[in-house]
């Protein structure tokens, strides 16, 4: 009997997949047709792991023997789960989008721990990127997923999933059985056109209908084996899944649900009246699974929305004395430290500095498949990554994004993941300042991708009229020049930080030499904190005029 391999990131090695372990850290948006200038659906992820590194999959189409087998390891550490039956035919991935625009992110919200790791060959990682492999459209994804987990078992935590192709997007809420069971119980929700939905490390499905199949799919036992664990008693149509499989709790409003909430108030004026939910105040009105915005959304939009750190709110992370003198937006973890007896907790934003890589996966139904969808793909920190254009149809990435070209264990000038992460650590030191110069170059390197986008499909469509094959080649080198483009010009951006920052000063633009000082308010907190130790004095008989 024939067997193939596959890792769940579709082709990652299994030693680079050890250094990866799971942490609930993870932000999806959901955008429908109706919600965006274009018609697109969108979804976007956030891989958020202090130990992922972030790297461009990809695995092209393929046809498998009858009766062939494929082994299966876990994302998350790289640990052998099994081998499940191939199918005869695969479809080519692109990070998290297939020849048929159908993408699919994740958030991990863990849930009943006595729910964990049960017997199987399926954990969430292998069951995206397989399901990616095999389905044709967003709906044809949630079936086999159930398929997937109920033949094969189900080995992880909780877990919310974005399932979208060019016309639905879908949230899936699943759940394993615990050590003693194998399976998963699940629920999946069509988002209505002209909503937006998102979820972040918490379980967002609450009550569903039971009898719409068009817009709601669900395990058959989903309600039953609750009632069976003692999560549940009351009517059917009662049931909620969050409630019974991942009851809230304080971290997972104010960690998780915020980042919701920042994203539907920044499109909603109307949210703000949740913000007493996500500040964990009890019996507060819950934010709704989806939200109609006041505009409709451009690409562009969504990658901002990803860049979120609670700006201009009562979370905002550039105010206060942990974003230091320069506004820093990022607390070093952990995320919940003690002092005194008490436990206090920093806040969690959807922009972060550990993120390994992102995207915003654009899907189009009046294109064809390999010019309709593209995977806008970025590594490390989404405030100051950039998102460039990888189209579903390509047979190749850039080298600096693909896998093998480097890892989580040495640096390499060679390496995207690197590259980005030295300008955004190096960015940290004077913040404010810095990000300035950098949003600049982002600006013009994304401004770029989405002012040439229809010339580029125009040219593309031309050529899939002629021959399909001669327009995947077009934009196969597209994508690839860009990539490489976006690397060299970020090598070059942190060049010019060094210079321009070099030990703590800032140069003009003649390049002199220049000494800004702190902000005000922080020479302010200085004082307070001080008194008068810093104050200036003259000794007796000190001439009035003295240089140092």
């Amino acid at each position: 009997m024939r067997t193939t391999t596959i890792v769940a990131t579709a082709g990652l090695a299994v030693s680079l997949l050890a250094m990866s372990p799971s942490v609930m850290a993870c932000t999806n948006f959901l955008i429908t047709r109706g919600a965006t200038v274009d018609g697109s659906t969108m979804i976007t992820y956030a891989a958020d792991s202090h130990t992922l590194y972030g790297e461009l999959y990809y695995r092209p189409a393929a046809t498998h023997a009858e009766g062939e087998m494929l082994d299966v390891y876990e994302w998350d550490t790289g640990k052998y789960l099994g081998q499940i039956k191939q199918v005869p035919r695969t479809y080519a991935v692109v990070g998290n989008m297939n020849e048929h625009q159908v993408s699919i992110g994740e958030t991990t919200y863990g849930g009943r721990e006595e729910l964990w790791h049960g017997p199987g060959e399926m954990d969430y990682g292998s069951l995206m990127y397989i399901t990616l492999q095999r389905a044709k459209t967003a709906r044809e994804a949630i079936t086999i997923m159930g398929e997937l987990v109920k033949e094969y078992g189900y080995v992880s935590e909780g877990e919310s999933f974005s399932v979208a192709d060019p016309e639905e997007v879908w949230i899936m809420d699943m759940i394993g059985k615990g050590p003693d069971e194998r399976g998963a119980v699940w629920v999946a929700r069509r988002i209505p056109d002209g909503y937006i939905s998102a979820h972040a490390n918490q379980a967002r499905i609450r009550t569903f209908p039971l009898k719409d199949k068009k817009n709601c799919l669900y395990a058959e036992d989903v309600i039953a084996f609750a009632r069976k664990k003692g999560y549940f008693d009351g009517p059917d149509e009662a049931f909620s899944f969050r409630d019974a499989y991942a009851p809230l709790t304080f971290s997972g409003v104010r960690f998780c649900e915020a980042r919701v909430w920042s994203m539907f108030r920044r499109v909603n004026g109307d949210c703000e009246k949740y913000f007493p939910y996500v500040k964990g105040v009890d019996g507060a009105e819950q934010l709704p699974l989806w939200i109609k915005p006041d505009r409709k959304l451009t690409v562009h939009d969504v990658m901002e929305l990803m860049r979120d750190h609670f700006e201009g709110s009562e979370l905002d992370l550039t105010k206060g004395v942990g974003a230091g003198p320069y506004e820093l937006p990022y607390r070093w973890r952990p995320l919940t430290w003690e002092l005194d007896g008490k436990t206090y907790i920093n806040e969690r934003s959807t922009s972060t500095q550990q993120t390994g890589f992102s995207f915003v996966a654009q899907a189009r139904r009046d294109m064809p498949d390999p010019i309709g969808g593209v995977f806008w793909f970025g590594v490390d920190d989404t405030n100051s990554t950039v998102y460039v254009p990888m189209y579903c149809g390509i047979r190749e990435v850039p080298k600096p994004f693909a896998v093998g070209t480097g890892d989580f264990d040495s640096f390499s000038w060679d390496s995207a993941f690197w590259v980005f992460n030295f300008v955004s650590n190096y960015s940290y030191l004077r913040y404010k300042d810095m990000i300035v110069d950098i949003k600049k170059v982002q600006r013009e390197l994304e401004g770029h991708f989405l002012a040439v986008q229809p010339e580029v499909e125009q040219a593309a469509r031309a050529l899939y009229a002629t021959s399909p094959e001669l327009a995947r080649d077009y934009l196969t080198e597209y994508s690839v020049q860009q990539g490489l483009h976006v690397v060299d010009r970020w090598r070059k951006l942190g060049e010019f930080l060094l210079w321009k920052y070099l030990d703590g000063n800032v140069k003009d633009e003649l390049g002199n030499v220049t000494h800004p000082g702190y902000p005000d308010h922080w020479y302010r907190r200085i004082v307070e904190e001080s008194g008068d130790q810093f104050l200036e004095r003259k000794l007796k008989g000190e001439p009035e005029e003295t240089s140092h």
